[in-house]
């Protein structure tokens, strides 16, 4: 890695670091047992959350992960089905978290670049019968990850929404990245929230806190998570620390994302014109999936096809940090804490072999 330029980290949008301000606000913060529901801070973040994607109340977990598991168990009962994608954040990243903790096993869906149609879950959802598991919960992406930032339109999330309460089966939204959603959308976190039993989004990616995440939904729903919480391990105490940050994320962070998704179409404009470099669909968002192929490397190709490694390895050496998905598939996150001159150099490391 080059010693006289800072590196390029593209792994992902959760290595940013926290603002000046938010240190600022992590410092002054004012905190209480939020086990006891006594810290100011995370109450306000709570109310923040809640009013801002049109639910009546949320709750501040750690980490993205835990707030999609908690309310996986709040929607169902041991021995229910989850409706989900085949490449969804709950089944690949979460280490089996719905059968270990909650007893439940995923129905799943090989879909269209990550989302079904309202035609599939309809299909998926078990009917009322002795010798069936019962479907207990629907669970959506948006954005979605392994599809490489892709976002569902409003159009087909109220189709699918529909189809699940005809059999009267709840919607999850894992909206870890939903304020990416609503600007490539053009509308507001409010409306892809809109018509769903929860949502989860996170605070420590784009929007650049250092931890955090919030779970929304009915105050019923929220009563019952926050038992859910403490079982999985995630209560906290004077974690006003964390929800200041977060505070500061929600009120200066969220509309500079467009920023990030302009970033990664001009990375991904530019390492298309590199030979071997393939965007089977141009970013959306700010994440880039592309293929690398052996002509990427003229005679000096990988002998075990291990292209995607390889192409890494070769940007590490020129300062700039990406991520092999598989063998041919690298995936790259833009994010605001890049350098400025983060698409020259990534562009001149993918033309150099």
């Amino acid at each position: 890695m080059s010693d006289k330029l800072p590196p390029v980290d593209l792994r992902s949008d959760t290595v940013t670091r926290p603002t000046p301000e938010m240190r600022k606000a992590m410092a002054e913060a004012d905190v209480g047992d939020d086990v006891y529901g006594e810290d100011p801070t995370v109450n306000r973040l709570e109310e923040t959350a809640a009013r801002m994607l049109g639910f009546e109340a949320a709750l501040f977990v750690p980490t993205g992960s835990m707030g999609n598991q908690v309310a996986l168990s709040v929607h169902t009962r041991p021995g229910e089905e989850v409706v989900c994608d085949a490449d969804s954040h709950i089944l690949h990243y979460e280490m089996a978290a719905m059968a270990a903790l909650s007893g439940l096993l995923p129905r799943v869906l090989n879909t269209e670049r990550g989302f079904p149609s309202a035609e599939q879950v309809a299909d998926a959802i078990q009917p009322d019968i002795g010798y069936l598991a019962r479907t207990g919960l629907v669970s959506l992406e948006n954005t979605h990850n392994r599809a490489g930032g892709a976002v569902m339109d409003i159009g087909s999330q109220r189709s699918i929404q529909k189809a699940a309460r005809r059999h009267g089966v709840p919607v999850h939204l894992d909206g870890a990245r939903i304020f990416n959603a609503a600007i490539a959308l053009g509308v507001s976190a409010r409306d892809v929230a809109q018509g769903f039993d929860s949502v989860m989004f996170c605070l420590s990616k784009g929007l650049g806190a250092p931890a955090g995440s919030l779970l929304c939904s009915s105050l019923d729903v929220i009563k019952e998570a926050r038992r859910i919480r403490k079982r999985f391990g995630g209560g906290m105490r004077q974690v006003g620390v964390l929800a200041a940050p977060g505070l500061v994320a929600l009120e200066r962070m969220t509309g500079r994302l467009a920023e990030d998704h302009k970033t990664a179409t001009s990375l991904a404009e530019g390492l298309s014109q590199c030979p071997g470099i393939a965007f089977p669909v141009m970013p959306r968002t700010n994440i880039l999936i592309f293929t690398v192929g052996k002509e990427w490397f003229g005679n000096k190709a990988p002998e075990d096809g291990n292209y995607a490694g390889g192409f890494v390895r070769h940007l590490k050496g020129n300062g700039i940090l990406a991520l092999a998905l598989d063998k041919v598939k690298v995936r790259m996150v833009t994010h605001y804490d890049l350098p400025e001159n983060t698409v020259a150099r990534t562009v001149s490391a993918g033309e150099k072999r």
